[in-house]
C-alpha cells in the first residue's frame, strides 16, 4: 500500500457553527479514531484536539479532532487508490487509513472526514479496489463481462493489504457469476458477504441467437 503524507492541525472549536466557518476557509473537519483502549480514569495529559470516549467496561479511547485543507487531501480522496496515511499533528506522527468521507448532497464538496489509526499488530477492515484480468470464456462465446463490485471489504494487518485485488476471469463461462465466497487471497479475510457477486458474464442478444441456432442445428 502506498503512503500518503498529511499534515493536520488540532481543532478545539467544535460544533456546527465552527465547522461551517472552517469550510468557508477551505478547511475540512477531521476526526481520528481507533487509538489503543485504556482503563478509566485517564491519567495522562490531553493534547489539543484530544478527547476521551468511553467504550465499555470502564475503558476508553482517545479521539482527536483535527482540520486539514481541501488541497491537502485532494489526491487522497479523488482517486481509486487506497493509502496508509502518515498523519502529522501536535508535533508527532501516527499512521491511519481513511474510513469515511461525507460529501455535500448537492455541491459534492467534502464536509467531514473520519480517519482510523492503525497498528502493525492489529487487523483493520478496508475496502480494496478490484482489478479484472484475463479474457473470460463467456466473452469469447459472445457474452458481456460486467463488474458489480468495484471494491471488496477485507480484513488484515494494514501492512498486508494490497493496493488492489487482481481477479482472473479466464474460466468464467457464459451466464456465470463469480462470488466473494469463491475468492481466496493469502493473508486476507473476506468481509464482504460470500454470496455477493463480483462480476458476471451476461448473455447478450447475439449470444442467445447463436445458442438457439446451434440447438436448432443439432436437432
Amino acid at each position: 500500500m502506498k503512503t500518503f503524507k498529511l499534515v493536520a492541525e488540532p481543532r478545539v472549536d467544535l460544533g456546527k457553527k465552527a465547522a461551517k466557518a472552517l469550510r468557508a476557509e477551505g478547511k475540512i473537519p477531521v476526526v481520528l479514531n481507533g487509538g489503543e483502549p485504556f482503563e478509566l480514569p485517564f491519567k495522562g495529559t490531553l493534547k489539543p484536539g484530544e478527547k476521551i470516549v468511553e467504550i465499555e467496561n470502564g475503558r476508553g479511547i482517545l479521539t482527536t479532532d483535527l482540520t486539514v485543507t481541501n488541497e491537502a487531501v485532494r489526491k487522497l480522496i479523488y482517486t481509486p487508490d487506497i493509502f496508509a496515511i502518515e498523519l502529522e499533528y501536535n508535533g508527532g506522527k501516527k499512521t491511519a487509513v481513511l474510513r469515511e468521507v461525507q460529501f455535500h448532497p448537492v455541491k459534492d464538496n467534502i464536509l467531514h472526514m473520519d480517519l482510523l489509526e492503525v497498528f502493525d499488530n492489529k487487523p483493520v477492515v478496508m475496502s480494496v479496489p478490484v482489478k479484472i484480468e484475463g479474457h473470460a470464456e463467456g466473452v469469447k462465446a459472445g457474452g458481456k463481462l460486467t463488474l458489480s463490485m468495484k471494491k471488496i471489504k477485507v480484513k488484515a494487518l494494514y501492512t498486508e493489504i494490497p493496493e488492489r485485488l487482481t481477479i482472473n476471469v479466464d474460466n468464467l463461462g457464459l451466464g456465470k457469476t463469480l462470488q466473494i465466497g469463491e475468492l481466496h487471497f493469502e493473508g486476507l479475510e473476506m468481509v464482504s458477504p460470500k454470496e455477493a457477486v463480483v462480476c458476471a458474464v451476461q448473455l447478450t442478444r447475439a449470444a442467445r441467437g447463436a445458442a438457439a441456432a446451434a440447438a436448432a442445428a443439432g436437432k
